[in-house]
């Protein structure tokens, strides 16, 4: 009972605020090769590293040997003496109890917010003489993605510093400093942990299996009273930990949310998705513990994430951020330190920039830096849109936009397998002609308020064109809902969520009666209590179930998988196109606020990236997504503002 009430296999986050993290699961047994107390970015690189992957903690007690974790290892049964928490709190950041008779064990882990460094507080009460704490700094020292093993290669070397030590396992990494506060004793003790075993790796389909290296051991008196302090920095030894400690808590709990109701919990945790990078630059994690800093998923983010919270600011900093990595009127899919090492392989990404940009407007942003900073960067996207760009993207005589090419899938419905792109959508995507004629629109607007009649009426000519033809095109009288996609001359007619964005947009081609039939057919085939299924249970093609090996996986990703991010625009589109009643609000409240339980599974106090297509809807993909939240909080913002 206590594995199940407590979810000792969930998984719990700490965020350092520049892309890096502490992970690992409530029970503390590593299921990932992603979990870790250490994991950043590597100077240098925009890519995570694991560099402090856990410590064995061993506690002996009256001659008893307990530990309070313990890795799985292949083919190994249950470690003996392995304690299981009694209680787990995520917020404000994790802490983990611990009770063996009269003995009380507290363990808490805390990043530095803008620093390489974590902290692991230890609190014992109740111990007697000849009690003993013991930690076993275990190194990985890799990339996130990939694994390690027992080599030659490994500098073994430990530097002795004032109240600690440092590592250099390999010279193409940083050094690692551990210092402590708190009277341990460290012993040299080179040492291999061979053969740990990750589950979820292996559930995914991957190599679950890998060696640590370990270089010493602390010690510590556990008689009485103790309170230990260890310290993994990138930056140099942590000179007072303790201070460390109490300033780090205490700007946290000024921030705590004095009502944890679902709005504030989300909220709370915006900011984990924030990061800055080494050269400075704001920008957003798409969701963790694998992916970067994605394009399309940065700026669908970008309003919950900050807007939805009052932050200008911010927002306007990743805007002006994203102005550089302009190539084309295109930007990157996945961000690198530069343009130059950037991926741009997203057809949607300057799309859903140029909403974000919209939003931060209609937040109260002042109209003239929309005309003097961003109204080129509309013009060059709008224009390379028209004319032609990379990604097969262009406009055709009925002034509807075309992307992608057989086997290219550039929207966001992009899985691959080995036969190419599972869900083809080459030709005229709904989501990509609804954001297009969002455009133009908005640029219509925006020439007129600078003055420029030329080019207000040649974007306002194309846009008058996009529209009659968008309609022509997608709207399919016999069930009254929009094709997902339109090629050859013919159209798409399978039922999936992308229609909703259509009807979700300030500037649409819609009529409010069109709107109406493409929500009733959502509401009949797509919207589950977690979010919007990505295609209609009758069709043929598709997938309840999320899960297994790569290839499983990715043939169910956008074949009926429940996405998150989609209710938002759900309720954004029942906003603009129905009544706003009490009993049409209190029903959307009652949608969203059905998401409360799953943050505490999962990847806790988070939402994850995708949902089983059928009850329970089983979470799936990673647990901590950054366009999840933000577009369920977006939700509960938006609907605050229709009932005040």
């Amino acid at each position: 009972m206590k594995s199940y009430s407590l979810g000792l296999d969930d998984e719990w986050f700490d965020f350092d605020g520049l892309g890096g993290y502490a992970s690992s699961t409530v029970g503390m047994r590593p299921a990932r090769r992603y979990h870790g107390l250490l994991v950043t970015q590597a100077p240098g690189s925009a890519k995570r590293h694991v560099f402090l992957a856990r410590f064995e903690e061993a506690l002996d007690l009256a001659g008893e040997r307990h530990y309070l974790s313990s890795p799985r290892y292949a083919g190994a049964g249950e470690t003996p003496g392995l304690l299981e928490p009694e209680s787990f709190d995520a917020e404000p950041w994790p802490a983990f109890r611990y009770h063996v008779g009269e003995v009380q064990i507290t363990r808490e882990i805390l990043t530095l917010r803008g620093q390489r460094a974590v902290l692991c507080r230890y609190r014992i009460v109740g111990g007697e003489p000849g009690d003993e704490l013991e930690l076993r700094p275990l190194l990985a020292f890799r990339e996130a993605d990939a694994l390690t093993y027992e080599n030659l290669a490994l500098d073994t070397r430990v530097t002795r510093a004032a109240d600690g030590i440092s590592v250099q396992p390999y010279a193409g990494l940083p050094r690692m400093w551990i210092s402590q506060s708190g009277g341990a004793s460290f012993e040299v003790d080179p040492f291999w942990y061979k053969n740990l075993e990750y589950t979820q790796d292996l559930l995914r389909g991957y190599d679950g299996h890998e060696d640590l290296w370990q270089p010493g051991v602390f010690r510590l008196d556990a008689a009485g009273s103790v309170d230990l302090i260890l310290a993994a920095s990138l930056e140099g030894p942590l000179e007072n930990p303790a201070r460390a400690w109490e300033e780090e808590t205490g700007r946290r709990e000024a921030r705590m949310p004095r009502e944890p109701d679902l709005r504030s919990r989300l909220a709370g945790h915006a900011d984990d998705y924030l990061y800055r990078s080494e050269a400075g630059r704001l920008g957003i994690i798409a969701g963790y513990p694998w992916f970067g800093e994605w394009g399309r998923d940065t700026y669908l983010s970008l309003p919950g994430l900050t807007l939805s919270q009052g932050d200008l600011k911010s927002c306007e900093e990743i805007l002006v951020g994203a102005l550089d990595y302009l190539n084309e009127g295109l930007l990157p899919n996945i961000f690198g330190l530069s343009r130059e090492d950037s991926h741009y392989g997203s057809a949607d990404a300057s799309l859903w920039f140029v909403r974000a940009l919209r939003l931060w407007q209609l937040a109260g942003a002042a109209e003239e830096k929309i005309l003097v900073r961003f109204l080129p960067a509309l013009v060059e996207i709008a224009t390379s849109y028209r004319d032609g760009t990379g990604l097969g993207i262009h406009t055709d005589d009925e002034g509807l936009l075309h992307v992608g090419a057989p086997d290219l899938n550039p929207t966001w419905m992009d899985a691959q397998s080995s036969t190419g792109p599972v869900t083809p959508r080459d030709g005229y995507p709904i989501e990509m002609n609804a954001l297009w004629y969002f455009l133009l629109a908005w640029l219509e607007t925006l020439q007129k308020r600078a003055g420029d009649k030329v080019a207000a009426r040649e974007w306002g000519e194309l846009r008058k064109k996009c529209r009659k033809n968008f309609v022509k095109r997608f709207w399919l009288t016999k069930g009254s809902y929009l094709a997902d996609n339109w090629k050859d001359g013919k159209a798409d007619r399978s039922i999936r969520p992308n229609m909703v964005l259509a009807a979700a947009l300030e500037w649409s081609p819609l009529t409010k009666k069109k709107k109406e039939g493409v929500l009733a057919c959502a509401e009949k085939h797509l919207l589950t209590p977690r979010g919007l299924r990505t295609l209609s249970p009758n069709d043929p093609s598709y997938r309840a179930t999320y899960g297994g090996g790569c290839e499983e996986r990715d043939s169910a990703y956008h074949q009926g998988t429940v996405w998150p991010w989609l209710l938002g625009f759900y309720v954004e589109a029942v906003l603009r196109t129905r009544p706003q009643t009490r009993a049409q609000l209190s029903q959307l409240q009652d949608l969203l606020q059905g998401m409360a339980p799953h943050l505490m599974e999962a990847g806790r106090g988070h939402i994850s990236e995708v949902f089983d297509g059928e009850a329970p809807h089983r979470p799936g993909g990673t647990p901590a997504q950054a366009w999840s939240l933000a577009e369920w909080l977006r939700a509960l913002v938006l609907l605050e503002e229709a009932g005040s």
